[in-house]
């Protein structure tokens, strides 16, 4: 389980010192969502939110593409957020706040679309966190993210942790983390319940890239020793083992590169709900 307590801590650290190669991550996936946020904006669109900006990509993209609306990035991490106003210093729409959304968003009423790039998957309690949203939404608006999958599908998660000595097995968790936002039916029914009217979810079949450049395996098994399920077991292991789980962790980032990059198979949901204009 992941806590608000850990983004304000030690995992957001690390992913602010990791943005470029997180943001890269989802290079195949990016262009899904931001089409679906573009697709979601109205001709009245003005006030946008993006729930977990981390270091700001998504609330770039999406000023860029809507430049008559104001977005804003909110994010737990106040080192993510500072990396973010630095991205975006020359985009006079976009602005980023470090808070829980939770406690923000009200402050921010009436919001006409919240977006958010695997942002939701961590909230502790998601209905009355979704309830929120809706309650400081203009009447009509709109809410856009994406989450990932099952994690059967999702093979940089479930090959690294095998490789780490995890259990990679087929199991389903609605708690704060990855995947809690893997089944599309428990989604459903927290959006249902949170006031939100939610079409079916759209499923993107992606390359999650991991590695690239001039050593692409070896900056995979980087990557993955900073970020993701294999960097706890890594850590915590003894010297021995250690050294056995990054060899294990090295060759299965080879079975997965190209000669230029390394690429795993993985898929997301992109959401779309709305809340009822009256």
């Amino acid at each position: 389980m992941t806590t608000a307590y850990d983004w304000t801590g030690r995992i957001g650290d690390v992913w602010a010192e990791e943005w470029r190669r997180t943001d890269r991550s989802f290079t195949n996936l990016t262009p899904h969502l931001n089409a679906a946020i573009l697709a979601a904006a109205t001709p009245r669109t003005r006030k946008i939110i993006d729930i977990g900006c981390g270091a700001g990509a998504t609330t770039l993209a999406t000023a860029q593409g809507l430049p008559n609306a104001t977005v804003t990035g909110i994010d737990l991490s106040p080192n993510l957020i500072e990396i973010a106003r630095y991205r975006a210093a020359t985009q006079a729409n976009a602005s980023f706040e470090c808070a829980d959304i939770t406690i923000a968003a009200p402050n921010h009423a009436p919001t006409d679309l919240y977006v958010s790039r695997h942002g939701v998957m961590f909230f502790a309690d998601p209905v009355a966190a979704f309830t929120t949203l809706v309650e400081a939404a203009a009447p009509g608006a709109t809410l856009v993210f994406s989450c990932f999958a099952e994690r059967t599908a999702n093979r940089w998660a479930t090959e690294t942790i095998t490789a780490t000595g995890g259990d990679a097995g087929p199991r389903a968790s609605t708690a704060p983390g990855p995947f809690a936002s893997a089944d599309p039916t428990h989604v459903a029914t927290i959006l249902e319940n949170a006031g939100w009217q939610a079409a079916p979810p759209k499923r993107i079949d992606f390359a999650y890239r991991a590695g690239e450049g001039i050593d692409p395996v070896a900056d995979a098994v980087d990557y993955f020793r900073r970020i993701g399920p294999a960097a706890s077991a890594i850590r915590d292991a003894a010297p021995e083992e250690r050294e056995r789980h990054i060899a294990r962790l090295t060759q299965v980032c080879e079975r997965h590169g190209n000669g230029t990059t390394v690429e795993f198979p993985a898929a997301a949901w992109i959401w779309t709900a709305r809340k009822s204009a009256e």
